[in-house]
Formats: structure tokens, sequence, C-alpha cells
């Protein structure tokens, strides 16, 4: 939050144009106090006593680990103290505030919705001069399309208006047993072996459940496709019937059933005079 330049002299200019600047303020925290129930009426009662109130209220009893989540909508003007009384009651361990100046688009809307009642009544004053069947009808579907822009544009304003005149902050409220930062923020060898850990298991799940799903179809589709592969290897196989000789060196079969005849040797040539061996 920013402060306001003191009054007086140019400053008293200044003031006025911060006080008709439209900003959206939101914001989120998180509270440790030692009772959760206790502390969440507090704070629904600094809200209400602010003028605002409790756009939604969720909670879980544990003991020391309670928690509670509250989305306040606060009056713009009182959002700063609210949100420091809240963090008075108990330990505040996150806190995250931010703010959006609307002013622009609040005074672009605003003439937009100037200029489109302009051309709505132009289109009703055209409407009631119409001489002909065809002319009616065209005013008609032209008066309805230029309503329904008007309504879509006042619905837009309605909804900046709400955003900059009452603030949103989520609130958390937990027990005195809870951890002190967010898991998913933690970092470290710790963190991630619990991260690891973590995904090991549910890798675990995914398979064991796609097993599950799985199985039937291969019991009733494997059995079958089982008999089928063992009864063609129980099928006798045909003799085997030798390749005729080929010019590798190799003679045709010996009819007596003892395997392949060795092809004939030659001996080799002599030498002309040469005496042979007796």
């Amino acid at each position: 939050m920013c402060s306001a330049p003191p009054r007086g002299g140019a400053g008293g200019d200044t003031d006025l144009r911060v006080e008709q600047r439209a900003i959206v303020y939101t914001g989120a925290m998180r509270v440790q106090v030692p009772d959760v129930e206790q502390a969440a009426r507090e704070a629904i009662a600094l809200t209400t006593t602010a003028g605002g109130f409790v756009g939604s209220d969720q909670r879980r009893s544990a003991a020391g680990n309670a928690t509670a989540e509250l989305t306040l909508r606060v009056p713009a003007a009182k959002f700063a103290r609210v949100v420091e009384q809240i963090a008075e009651l108990g330990k505040r361990q996150r806190q995250e505030i931010s703010t959006e100046d609307v002013t622009e688009a609040v005074i672009d809307l605003d003439a937009r919705i100037t200029t489109q009642r302009a051309r709505v009544e132009n289109a009703r004053r055209l409407l009631g001069e119409a001489q002909s069947i065809s002319d009616l009808v065209s005013l008609e579907n032209e008066l309805a399309r230029r309503e329904a822009d008007l309504a879509s544009l006042e619905a837009k304003q309605r909804r900046l208006a709400d955003l900059t005149a009452l603030s949103s902050v989520i609130v958390s409220l937990v027990g005195p047993d809870a951890t002190t930062e967010d898991d998913a923020s933690a970092f470290g060898f710790v963190a991630g072996l619990k991260s690891g850990w973590r995904v090991f298991l549910i890798s675990w799940t995914v398979l064991l459940t796609v097993l599950g799903a799985v199985l039937p179809w291969l019991l009733l589709l494997g059995v079958p496709l089982g008999a089928l592969v063992w009864s063609l290897r129980r099928r006798p196989r045909p003799a085997l019937v030798a390749p005729p000789a080929d010019g590798t060196g190799r003679g045709p079969a010996d009819p007596t059933g003892g395997g392949v005849v060795p092809p004939a040797v030659s001996p080799p040539p002599q030498a002309p005079g040469a005496r042979s061996a007796p």
C-alpha cells in the first residue's frame, strides 16, 4: 500500500486523483493459530464488522492439525486493516497482496455505456417512425442487438464495480501441529526422496491397475492360442530329402542308406616319359 501525499497546495489535486483511482485488491495469507475454530470465528467477525462478508468457508477438523480456508470479501477502504487484524490472530507464515489499477477500464466502460444507451434510444425513436413492415422488422432486430450489447456492458460495469468496492482475501488458518512451510515449495534431498517415493507408489498402482484390466483378456485369448501352438508342435514332420548333387563336389546319395557317396578321385596326370610306380 502506498501512502497518500500530504494535503494542501498542489498535493490536494494529487489526493483527489488518488482517491478517484479504481484499485482491485486481492490477497492470500496463511496463519498458524492455537485454535482453528476460534480463529475462524474471529476472522469472520472482523470481516462482517468491516462491512464485508464470507465468500466461502471450508474447514477440516483434525485436533492440532485442523485447517480452515476462508474467502473473505472486504471493503477496499478497510482491506489493509482487516488483513493485519487477521494476521494478529496467530503466527503469520505467508502473505501475498496484489493490486490492479482498473481506472482506465472503468472510464472506457462508462463511455461505451453512454454511447450505447444513445444508440438504443435512437433505434427506439426510429422504430416509432417506421412506415413499412420491412423497416419495422429491420429496426426491431437492430434494437434487440443494441439492447443486448448494452446489457453486456452494464454487466461488466457491475462486475468491475464489485471488484473495486469489495476486495478478496483467501485466509488459510492452520493448527499448531501443521508444518511451517508448504511441501510444494520444499527442496533438497529429503523432498526429492519423498517425491520420488510417491511417484514410485503411483507407478506401481497404475501398473497393477492395468494388469488387473488386461489379465482376463490374457486368460481368455491365451489358453486357446497356447493349445493351438501345442497341437501344431505335436504334428509329425515330413522326412527330409537329400538335395541332388551340385557343383560343390558332393556325390549322390548312397542307395544303401549309408549317406552320400564320395566322388571318385582321378589320379594326377603324369609327365611324358615318366614311369609309373610298380
